[in-house]
């Protein structure tokens, strides 16, 4: 991220996890090679512009800085809440193209799937003998995800999912974790795990903090969450006419004014919020300036704001696209050197557990 000040500031500083992400912000300016950060995406289908200012755009302000960004294609994590990993090839490169496309670069970036690297799941084993049942049963965000799962039964995969998360963090010794305000049960599983494995066997993880996201929701053009799986979502491959035809399409109100009120206009200010994040605008001045224009003028700024916005994307995008045997080469050598890591990892474990695993 660049340059929107919703989005590149830390959260308001008031509770003592916002208070300890605006002390991390200011220790990555003064000193960003002690950082690792862990990030990721599931492939289950397109990535969107609730991504871009969500988390991808952090990821390229994070790489920019000098901060050595591990970004997981959680292929594995595809099936804790589906039957079938479902066009799984054809999800993974397009992540892979979207990546590319907005900046994140392999030279500076270890972009890898999880599938490709045996050690992941072999940390497993230790660190679910290192978690209570009941801590997993009592965890908030698996709760929500359990009642939003697609599966009539929930699996032991989502169940146990913090704990293969605290995996895929804790094995290239990732000690920086961006994530959101709902997402900190889950880390905190993962700085427990980290913690009691030092305590029993000796000292080999960092417990990671919490990088929270500042970036404010983004609804889709139902007025909902924003969602790859809702349908909702306007995808990053998206074409300038195809954008066009889902923002015509989105959801509004009956009042002609436009403002920007999220809490009584959530539809009107959803579109407002997503115009000016592209303007790099404060939403209120877009809101004054379409005034009386009503629901066809905010639709046709936000649809110009959108598209010029992507348009460099969407242009990189194309031209990686007609190379993919590069495409492929950027995911065996992240592969690679995630193996690399995560070896070194398996063998310190190894050592300090007395040869198990």
């Amino acid at each position: 991220m660049t340059t929107t000040t919703a989005i590149t500031a830390a959260a308001p500083v008031s509770t003592p996890a916002q208070r300890r992400s605006a002390e991390l912000e200011q220790q990555i300016q003064q000193d960003p090679g002690r950082f690792r950060v862990m990030t990721g995406d599931r492939p289950t289908g397109a990535l969107h512009l609730g991504h871009y200012f969500g988390t991808l755009h952090n990821r390229v302000r994070l790489q920019d800085l000098g901060v050595d960004v591990f970004v997981i294609i959680a292929d594995y994590q595809v099936l804790t809440d589906r039957d079938v990993a479902d066009r799984l090839t054809e999800h993974m490169e397009g992540m892979l193209l979207d990546y590319l496309a907005i900046g994140i670069d392999p030279a500076r970036t270890t972009i890898f799937n999880h599938s490709a690297v045996p050690a992941l799941n072999q940390l497993m084993l230790p660190f679910l003998s290192l978690v209570s049942v009941a801590e997993l049963n009592r965890n908030p965000t698996v709760k929500d995800e359990i009642a939003h799962s697609r599966q009539s039964a929930v699996s032991g995969l989502m169940f146990t999912y913090p704990v293969h998360q605290a995996a895929d963090i804790l094995f290239c010794k990732g000690n920086l974790v961006p994530v959101g305000q709902d997402q900190l049960p889950h880390l905190e599983v993962t700085r427990s795990v980290a913690r009691r494995f030092n305590e029993r066997y000796g000292t080999v993880f960092p417990e990671p903090d919490a990088l929270l996201s500042a970036a404010p929701l983004l609804l889709g053009t139902d007025g909902g969450k924003m969602s790859k799986s809702r349908g909702n979502s306007i995808a990053l491959g998206a074409t300038a006419d195809e954008t066009a035809r889902l923002i015509r399409g989105a959801k509004t109100d009956t009042d002609r004014h436009i403002t920007y009120e999220p809490e009584t206009r959530p539809e009107v200010s959803g579109l407002v919020l997503l115009a000016a994040l592209c303007l790099d605008r404060d939403p209120y001045e877009v809101a004054e300036e379409i005034g009386d224009g009503g629901g066809a003028v905010l639709k046709r700024t936000v649809t110009d704001a959108v598209n010029e916005r992507l348009a460099p994307v969407r242009v990189r995008r194309a031209e990686y696209a007609q190379d993919m045997a590069y495409v492929r080469s950027v995911l065996r050598a992240g592969n690679e050197r995630a193996n690399a890591v995560a070896e070194a990892t398996l063998t310190e474990v190894r050592g300090v557990m007395g040869g198990l695993l």
